[in-house]
């Protein structure tokens, strides 16, 4: 029986959602010898020696912290993960070369389409890090102009402090790339002025657990679409699956 082994590279990651899907998929599909691990790293100095000992790995995801600092570990890039400047799947080539690739943006693209009408035109981005990257790649490929929100000002960027009912007027959707909200915090959420979201207004959390944070329900009672992250994550999930399998 040929062994097949995957797994997740983050920290903290006991809570992830990686590794009950793909545990299940493989149990559903009958895949035997096929087995999903959580590598929970403190420092991504362990990661070469999570390949050396795990000589069965075939494909991983990577999850918070580590999405934009693995680049350097990894042999290659795919097109789409070198644009993005983030790396949330990695596939071992026939000669054991590690290649990552991206596919956090396909699938907030498949999540967000559905919502999008005419007047959607403009998006903030709550946070920078490499899950926003990865949303403002899907943006861009959906003809949608975006700005980051940072807590600092930064070139090119807004902090939390300047968004009024205006910038309410101009962005239309608004994206929190933050983990502000995440479960066990669920009282957290941004800090925006809420009573400016309306009906004309997109809230989406890259969250799902809990289903519903702070952010989603301030957003909601003022009438708002609103969606969280579990959709997105299953279309990256089967994305991943399908690199892995390419």
């Amino acid at each position: 029986m040929s062994k097949r082994q995957f797994g997740l590279i983050g920290k903290n990651i006991s809570y992830s959602f990686s590794k009950k899907y793909f545990t299940e998929k493989f149990a559903m599909g009958n895949l035997d010898g096929y087995t999903y691990q959580n590598f929970d790293l403190q420092s991504l100095n362990e990661f070469p020696a999570v390949i050396k000992n795990n000589p069965d790995l075939a494909g991983m995801n990577v999850t918070i912290p580590y999405k934009e600092t693995i680049i350097p570990y990894l042999d290659k890039l795919s097109k789409n993960a070198t644009k993005i400047g983030a790396v949330n799947v990695i596939r071992f080539t026939k000669n054991r070369k590690l290649k990552g690739y991206n596919s956090d943006y396909f699938g907030f693209m498949k999540s967000l389409e559905p919502l999008l009408q005419p007047h959607h035109k403009k998006a903030l981005i709550l946070g920078t890090g490499g899950a926003s990257k990865a949303v403002a790649y899907a943006l861009e490929r959906l003809g949608i102009l975006y700005t980051f929100v940072t807590r600092e000002e930064k070139p090119g960027m807004i902090d939390y402090d300047r968004i009024n009912a205006t910038t309410f007027d101009n962005y239309q959707i608004i994206i929190n790339c933050t983990p502000l909200g995440t479960f066990p915090n669920v009282k957290e959420c941004p800090n925006l002025p809420y009573q400016f979201f309306t009906e004309k207004h997109i809230a989406f959390d890259l969250i799902y657990n809990p289903e519903e944070t702070q952010f989603l329900k301030k957003a909601k009672k003022k009438g708002a679409i609103i969606k969280n992250g579990a959709e997105m994550l299953k279309l990256q999930a089967e994305k991943a699956w399908k690199i892995w399998n390419k």
